[in-house]
């Protein structure tokens, strides 16, 4: 899905697969200033049509600032093995089309904003984190944040909680399976825990990190992630007592489909 300055543009297609671009509304939501492409990442096909949009914005020589609610391919940012840097060949694409500034959503990693020109990394859980604090009633004297892995602890740390715990899982390559997860810190009997992390599936490394915490006495425990995959609502979270609820924002779902499952945060929207 694709937005200009925040009315969605419609993409449609002949017979034959080629794309069918409405420049009509291009034109009703075009400015001659402040133009704003917003993405919504749902398949390779945003990809195209926002190509046709950024190029037929050019024959007017009109500055235009992309916005990325997902960064695609952000988890492929490295090669191991034989697998393929498609995060560094989307980078590359987005860089052809020479936006005046790229707005990114929580990146993955450094790697993101290292490929793309003129980039700024919005840090969007964060952003959620301190949202939902007030919504749970965080005491942050008492009450824990709680990191699944060193990537988080890394993206996060530098929030200077007084109360961290980290995970430091194991996992079954092979499998994708987490052999173990290992919590690093002291937790006072039944405090509050958010989880804290840029993206999550089927939510298995937040259970099993959950079970974990809860052996050691945590009270209610919330997740908190800036994306969240429509797996989510076919794994264990949402009919689980585990994690008491989810806050996430737009960037990929759409819609709610559990209670348990709560948007907070409409991404692309000019308030």
């Amino acid at each position: 899905m694709i937005k200009l300055n925040n009315e969605t543009i419609d993409f449609k297609s002949f017979p034959n697969g080629e794309t069918l671009v409405d420049g009509e509304k291009i034109l009703k939501a075009r400015n001659h200033s402040n133009n704003k492409i917003f993405l919504k990442y749902e398949s390779d096909l945003d990809l195209t049509n926002l190509m046709f949009l950024k190029r037929h914005l050019d024959e007017d020589n009109l500055d235009i600032v992309l916005e990325i609610g997902y960064m695609p391919y952000s988890r492929m940012d490295r090669v191991e093995g034989a697998s393929v840097f498609t995060l560094k060949y989307v980078c590359e694409f987005i860089n052809s089309l020479k936006f005046k500034q790229v707005l990114v959503h929580e990146a993955h990693s450094d790697v993101t904003a290292a490929l793309l020109d003129r980039v700024t990394v919005i840090d969007e859980s964060v952003k959620l984190l301190y949202t939902v604090m007030g919504i749970v009633g965080f005491d942050p004297n008492e009450d824990y944040i709680f990191y699944p892995d060193a990537g988080a602890q890394k993206r996060y740390g530098k929030l200077n909680q007084k109360n961290e715990l980290v995970g430091f899982k194991k996992r079954d390559f092979q499998t994708g399976h987490i052999d173990s997860l290992q919590v690093i810190g002291d937790l006072k009997h039944d405090k509050k825990i958010i989880i804290v992390d840029d993206l999550s599936s089927r939510g298995g490394t937040f259970m099993y990190a959950a079970k974990e915490l809860k052996k050691m006495g945590a009270g209610d425990i919330y997740l908190v992630v800036a994306h969240c995959e429509e797996t989510i609502f076919s794994g264990d979270i949402p009919e689980s007592d585990l994690i008491k609820k989810v806050y996430t924002t737009d960037s990929i779902i759409s819609e709610s489909k559990h209670e348990k499952i709560e948007i907070i945060k409409h991404l692309g929207e000019n308030k």
